[in-house]
């Protein structure tokens, strides 16, 4: 009797035929997007982090955008709430060509959390920053856990190359998607590898000008 109700427990393992035949969900990134960051899930954790000055701002709304492409997306505003530099990257990117697909407000983390929780709201949350939400390993993992339906991105500040505090750190290494953002270059360091030179430029001039002739280190943190 015990045996047979641990047989019951077992779960079904697949060969990879199987897994080859399975229709998994993604996003149909193409052009630069496809090129820096591939085909990425619809839901799932990411994290964005970078130095101050770099283009982490202006690449995290860039992204958003494109984004609005393939599901409604709200942006959690709490490093800058909705203050003349963050008006000026929402002009800058032309945001109100989305206006129906993204939405924008300083909520505290029980606050995003009960507006996740309506399935009448959006498919995709930007937090900026981690650092200003006071998250830790803990709060990302349940928020992450109780909403397996949404993509779930978050801004971090950095310490040296890294993001900045334990929570961020090991953030990184959870994440599917990493993006370390450096000279106005967003170059991937996650489970998706592109080849050597692919990148997102943010700012062609700006990143010109940084990085010369050299090329960004894609080294995968995984």
């Amino acid at each position: 009797m015990e045996e047979t109700q641990k047989k019951k427990r077992q779960k079904r393992a697949y060969s990879p035929s199987e897994i080859l035949k399975m229709k998994i969900p993604y996003m149909n990134f193409t052009g630069e997007w496809q090129k820096a960051f591939g085909q990425p899930a619809p839901t799932g954790l990411w994290i964005i982090w970078g130095k101050s000055g770099n283009g982490k701002s202006a690449f995290t709304m860039k992204l958003a955008k494109h984004l609005c492409e393939f599901g409604n997306v709200f942006y959690n505003s709490l490093e800058e709430d909705i203050r003349f530099s963050f008006q000026k990257n929402i002009a800058r990117n032309k945001m109100e060509e989305v206006d129906g697909k993204f939405k924008t407000l300083k909520l505290s983390i029980d606050e995003l959390d009960a507006r996740m929780s309506d399935k009448r709201k959006e498919d995709i949350y930007i937090i900026d920053s981690f650092q200003a939400a006071k998250l830790n390993t803990k709060m990302y993992t349940e928020l992450a856990e109780k909403h397996p339906d949404k993509l779930i991105i978050f801004v971090s500040r950095a310490d040296g190359n890294l993001p900045k505090g334990r929570g961020a750190e090991n953030l990184m290494w959870d994440a599917d998607v990493k993006i370390w953002v450096e000279g106005f270059r967003a170059i991937c360091k996650g489970r998706f590898q592109p080849e050597p030179g692919n990148y997102f430029t943010i700012w062609p001039e700006g990143a010109a000008k940084y990085w010369g002739g050299k090329t960004p280190d894609t080294e995968n943190v995984d």
